[in-house]
């Protein structure tokens, strides 16, 4: 198994801890900051413990932070193994007792609204009507095999759905995929030039991708950017821009906030879906559409 995709299956277990209540009373005493780093320390070494990490796996375990549940605190734990790294949120309940993985949900609130409200669209890549009522948020790498797969399912599946608007979003998952920052700088750098030249080189770079390489990603971005019919010398000088690079990095930056952490994570409406399943995909179009027309129909009576 890959380290990364390690990291994945460890950090996606829920674990039981024992032993460790005696925290509370440190906390109790005032000595809070202390409790907190023996809490931390007892999580690392459990951890440890748990899967035989050596000095070799950095596990980073942060301090427990107050929940609007009494009782509960969420902690946030990172695992590096061979340069790859990956991030979790973690709850533990207060008297040290349990951990566990999970979503906290609040029946009061509408958690698509809520993914919503974070979704940065503006300055993206879209296709389709901006007034659609249905928006695809898409984040993706372009070296991923998957995303490509994704990528044919939404060219079979849009033309039957015309009320579907797509946004695309760079997540370049760089420890996994070398050329894949290459290709999203291009992709910015062509959208910068003309929007719609941008889903011309979508197309090119996952049309082509077992013929890309880190070693000729460059040259292949340069021939697909004019292939697309933009300016390739200010193409050029746009992939090797700060003001690119920093476009990538505020999009990855937005995935990180949305918890994504795997390519391609497709948001429908604000509604989850990670992978490529056409038919779930369809799904999630056809249900918010008939949502729609629910709503008309009520706002019309």
């Amino acid at each position: 198994m890959k380290p990364l995709l390690n990291i994945c299956a460890i950090l996606s277990l829920s674990v039981f801890i024992s032993g460790a209540r005696a925290q509370q009373g440190q906390a109790a005493t005032g000595n809070a900051s202390n409790a907190s780093s023996q809490i931390q320390k007892k999580i690392e070494d459990y951890l440890r413990h748990l899967y035989a990490f050596g000095p070799d796996v950095l596990v980073s375990v942060g301090p427990p932070k107050d929940t609007a549940i009494q009782g509960l605190q969420e902690i946030d734990i990172q695992v590096k193994i061979a340069g790859n790294q990956q991030s979790a949120k973690f709850y533990i309940s207060q008297n040290g007792k349990y951990l566990f993985r999970g979503e906290l949900s609040d029946l009061s609130k509408d958690p698509l609204a809520e993914t919503r409200e974070k979704l940065q669209t503006t300055d993206s890549p879209s296709t389709g009507d901006s007034r659609a009522p249905v928006t695809l948020v898409e984040f993706s790498d372009f070296e991923c095999p998957v995303c490509r797969n994704l990528h044919d399912a939404l060219r079979n599946l849009l033309p039957n759905y015309p009320q579907v608007r797509v946004v695309f979003k760079d997540f370049p998952i760089e420890q996994l995929h070398p050329w894949a920052r290459t290709a999203a700088l291009a992709g910015r750098c062509t959208y910068q030039q003309d929007p719609r030249a941008f889903w011309k080189m979508y197309d090119l770079i996952y049309d082509s991708q077992e013929i890309i390489s880190a070693e000729n990603a460059w040259n292949k971005m340069v021939d697909y950017a004019g292939q697309t019919g933009i300016n390739q010398e200010t193409f050029k000088s746009c992939m090797a821009s700060p003001e690119a690079g920093a476009a990538v990095d505020a999009s990855h930056a937005n995935g990180m906030q949305l918890e994504v952490t795997s390519t391609p994570t497709i948001f429908v409406n604000g509604r989850r879906l990670v992978g490529a399943d056409p038919h779930l995909l369809e799904q999630y179009i056809k249900y918010e559409l008939d949502q729609k027309k629910t709503e008309k129909a009520a706002t019309i009576k």
